[in-house]
């Protein structure tokens, strides 16, 4: 049986928002911000997340163990503003139940 995920995202004005994610919709974390409207419209996900525009770049700030990045989240995250050592694309994170726990920061807007 899924279970909902306990998730902490701090947007890009520095607020803290404890959110109870789905893990039964096959959604991932940008879909997560855009659902929860934690980002402004048409700021976050702007290519409805095919790891093409990199909006979606989060700081991963737990330990949670995330799934290794592929080929063209590096590609993205090379072009990227504002990249750190713990940058990943929302849109390539997705809500299962190993992401009880998850806490990330937004990256700024570039």
């Amino acid at each position: 049986m899924e279970q909902d995920v306990n998730i902490k995202i701090i947007d890009r004005d520095g607020v803290a928002h404890n959110i109870v994610a789905p893990t039964d919709m096959a959604m991932n974390l940008m879909e997560v911000v855009r659902s929860f409207e934690l980002a402004p419209e048409g700021t976050f996900g702007t290519c409805g997340g095919m790891a093409m525009c990199a909006s979606c770049q989060c700081y991963v700030i737990s330990n949670t163990v995330l799934p290794e990045k592929q080929d063209e989240e590096e590609a993205m995250l090379s072009e990227a503003f504002y990249v750190k050592e713990n940058s990943r694309l929302g849109c390539q994170i997705q809500m299962t139940p190993q992401m009880e726990g998850l806490e990330v920061e937004l990256a700024p807007e570039s």
